[in-house]
């Protein structure tokens, strides 16, 4: 069995600190250590546990797969020491430091910019990371404290909390159904329409589109030259008359009430596209987590969405 020491929680330390920052030299600037310090607790816990945990090189330093196993596994619990230090020494409700975060980029301006002057103002000791694409990636081995994204959950071991639920509309822009005449059923898409189509962050394929209603799903298959990976770069598209979009209901209602987007099945948008926020610890989440996790639920509470239910692991 191995004996357990200061020197091993030590490396430990440092070996997280470098996955977070993707570096030996940042890691050493938030330790207050020099480079070669860094270097050296490395390879200690390396050889300590028999392992190579990063692949180094002069342009990157990448965890290697059993780097990244024990930093998924480490993370949460030297997080939840963190804390629990903290609170016995009565600072457990501090926010504070660097709030790393992974957002998906239609939250990111539809709810979290409008807000942020807020968030920031009731935790003045607390900086903001706030990285926009649209996949989750691994959380922890890329140093995320938080995220928040549209979808499904995949597996991962994160705790999920889903924050409101939001439809799926058809829609076109005037100019497209002034030279393609609008669609009277969903099937009328098979044949003769242009629809945008839209990439599935998980699969890599363009999502296929479905059409509900009262509990029944119509299944239509579409066509399109145009495929996005963006809700904003689609909806502009749309509006530009390039084609017909299946967009969220969250953040289109001016588009609507002003007539630059048209909902074109009302009967058939009983659909819906959950949001979630995920965070890795899954017993005693830091004070900044907490925090994020509060406003964002009162955010999305403030736009009339479903009350937040309890989180749960996926």
């Amino acid at each position: 069995m191995m004996d357990f020491d200061a020197r091993l929680l030590s490396g430990i330390s440092t070996l997280i600190a470098v996955a977070e920052t993707g570096s030996f030299a940042r890691a050493a600037q938030v330790m207050g250590l020099t480079p070669s310090g860094v270097s050296r607790a490395v390879s200690r816990l390396e050889q300590r546990l028999g392992l190579r945990l990063f692949d180094r090189n002069p342009r990157a330093t990448t965890l290697t797969a059993a780097g990244q196993r024990l930093v998924a596994d480490l993370s949460p619990l030297l997080s939840t020491m963190e804390e629990a230090t903290r609170e016995a020494a009565g600072e457990a409700q501090s926010v504070q430091g660097r709030l790393r975060l992974n957002c998906d980029p239609w939250f990111a301006k539809l709810i979290l910019a409008p807000r942020l002057q807020g968030f920031l103002d009731a935790h003045p000791r607390l900086t903001l990371d706030i990285v926009v694409r649209d996949r989750l990636g691994d959380l922890v081995s890329e140093g995320f404290d938080a995220a928040v994204r549209f979808g499904e959950p995949e597996p991962s071991g994160l705790v999920t909390r889903k924050l409101l639920e939001t439809r799926i509309l058809t829609c076109a822009s005037p100019a497209y159904l002034a030279r393609h005449g609008r669609p009277a059923h969903p099937s009328d898409l098979a044949e003769g329409h242009e629809c945008l189509l839209f990439r599935d962050p998980v699969t890599g394929q363009p999502f296929e589109w479905e059409f509900h209603r009262n509990g029944k799903v119509l299944p239509v298959k579409v066509q399109g030259r145009i495929i996005v990976n963006d809700v904003a770069t689609s909806l502009a598209a749309c509006a530009a008359g390039l084609g017909i979009a299946q967009p969220m209901a969250l953040g289109i209602d001016r588009a609507l009430a002003e007539g630059s987007l048209v909902e074109l099945f009302p009967a058939w948008n009983e659909e819906v596209f959950p949001l979630h926020a995920y965070h890795p610890s899954r017993h005693l989440p830091p004070a900044k987590v907490r925090a994020f996790l509060d406003f964002v639920t009162s955010a999305v509470a403030s736009r009339g969405a479903p009350p937040v239910i309890p989180g749960r692991v996926v």
